[in-house]
């Protein structure tokens, strides 16, 4: 059985079930740093465990002008057309 943690306050749980997987995880991941401290620290964790686990992914760094405001539209672009998955990283 799998937990899933959801840091938002839910008086009331919501049942949630994982999406069906393949059992392979393959493709391009972004790693986004949304510019907040310590982010690139955790992305570069990240970074260096996922490449020893997961040996058929690439990964493509990206990061955001600000934390104070949304990704700008051409980043947002070009994040989808490059990858298949995000990591998107919040740390302080």
């Amino acid at each position: 059985m799998t937990t899933i943690l959801d840091p938002t306050d839910e008086r009331v749980p919501v049942a949630r079930q994982l999406s069906p997987r393949t059992g392979e995880i393959v493709g391009r991941l972004a790693l986004l740093d949304i510019s907040k401290p310590k982010g690139s620290l955790l992305l570069d964790r990240f970074e260096s465990t996922l490449q020893q686990r997961l040996p058929g992914i690439t990964i493509n760094r990206y990061a955001k002008p600000t934390f104070t405001k949304p990704a700008p539209d051409e980043l947002r672009r070009e994040i989808k057309a490059q990858n298949d998955f995000v990591i998107e990283a919040l740390a302080d």
